[in-house]
């Protein structure tokens, strides 16, 4: 049983299912009377109006209890004219709250219940078209209870999906920007790693000088020993981070990272796989771009080049690099889109990390189609001063 919290929809819903059936019932009752053969007694219709008036009260149960409703109400359909539609409305909630199995069975109950009240009260019509007229508003009423039921399912079924396919997107944008961060992690290690094993060697060469004062020789071992214990404190935060690639786990030389002067090369690559690519950079030597910018500008281009040959493959891609010292890395990817039917979408992540990375570096990254028919990247990273 499904215990349903009363929504304010029902607290109007029902008061309106109460007059209708209390009002619609007895007025169903005066115009029911015209067609006896023979007319009620004051008896009977006093007996009449109160079961009517009894199974219209207890249509407030109807949403906690709807089956015990319907099986009440199955004696007041016997020798109630005026408890119709209260026992219509009491069908109808079973319904839509309960198997059709059940429904089916206590419509099929109340459906003999209104026979015996035809056989009891005969009217000008035989018995077989009261029984037929019954059956049609019954089957339209159960019918109509079905369908809100299914619809009902299916619009439940249709947001828990949405909800799963949000909670999904979420985990795999989460999911791209720890990968993200892991990889600058990586990078990061192998850059430190390097800084901080050429000033303990540096250190350690100034101790072992023959004509070095000793204070300073007790101040280049310091340094040494502060230098190597940091980088064994780095090791250990974030060396993990490491693939086995990397060579790190094995004591190897650490994997020489991209940088500014690797994207022409990178769209050698993407020419040799099919795709059509223009390169116009104009950018100092990369020996005067921070070591991170550098990595930050390989990344972007690397990741736009790969969603052109995943979505659009083939298309004719310009990528264009501007940017000094004294001016932002301007980075911008562009190509055309399909001309016809929609591109393959894929999940984001690749673009949702890129975005954490610039964000991370203090720039800038819009993407999305602009009003020439083109797919662009726009990317801005701070040059340092």
């Amino acid at each position: 049983m499904v215990d349903r919290v009363r929504s304010m929809r029902d607290l109007l819903v029902d008061p309106g299912w109460f007059v209708a059936a209390l009002v619609g019932g007895f007025l169903a009752l005066e115009a029911f009377q015209r067609d006896l053969v023979e007319p009620f007694s004051d008896r009977e219709l006093t007996i009449d109006y109160a079961l009517g008036a009894a199974c219209c009260l207890i249509l407030w149960l109807r949403r906690r209890w709807p089956v015990g409703v319907a099986m009440a109400m199955l004696v007041p359909a016997v020798l109630s004219f005026s408890a119709a539609i209260a026992i219509l409305v009491a069908i109808f909630t079973v319904g839509v709250y309960r198997r059709a199995g059940i429904a089916i069975a206590l419509t099929l109950a109340h459906l003999v219940a209104a026979t015996g009240f035809a056989y009891l009260h005969p009217t000008r019509d035989s018995l077989w078209e009261w029984a037929l007229f019954n059956l049609a508003v019954y089957a339209a009423v159960i019918a109509w209870a079905f369908f809100l039921r299914a619809r009902s399912q299916l619009l439940r079924s249709l947001r828990e999906r949405a909800d799963r396919a949000e909670t999904e997107q979420q985990m795999l944008a989460e999911k791209a920007r720890r990968s993200e961060r892991a990889r600058i992690a990586r990078e990061m290690h192998d850059v430190l790693g390097h800084r901080i094993s050429l000033i303990a060697l540096h250190a350690g060469g100034l101790e072992l000088q023959p004509d070095v004062r000793p204070e300073v020789a007790q101040t280049s071992g310091i340094i040494r020993a502060t230098a190597r214990q940091a980088l064994e404190e780095l090791r250990e935060v974030i060396g993990v981070l490491r693939d086995d690639a990397d060579g790190a786990e094995q004591g190897g030389p650490p994997a020489p990272l991209p940088t500014l002067a690797d994207i022409p090369r990178l769209v050698d690559e993407s020419r040799r796989a099919g795709a059509h690519v223009r390169l116009d950079m104009e950018v100092p030597d990369d020996a005067s771009m921070p070591g991170t910018l550098g990595r930050d500008a390989y990344r972007i281009v690397q990741e736009g080049l790969t969603n052109v040959h995943k979505h659009v493959a083939g298309a004719a891609i310009t990528v264009t690099l501007r940017g000094g010292p004294s001016a932002d890395l301007h980075i911008r990817i562009s190509n055309p889109l399909p001309l016809a039917g929609p591109a393959p979408r894929g999940d984001g992540s690749g673009l949702v990390g890129l975005a954490e990375r610039v964000e991370l570096s203090g720039g800038t990254l819009t993407h999305g189609p602009n009003d020439s028919a083109e797919f662009v990247l726009d990317a801005v990273l701070r040059w340092p001063k």
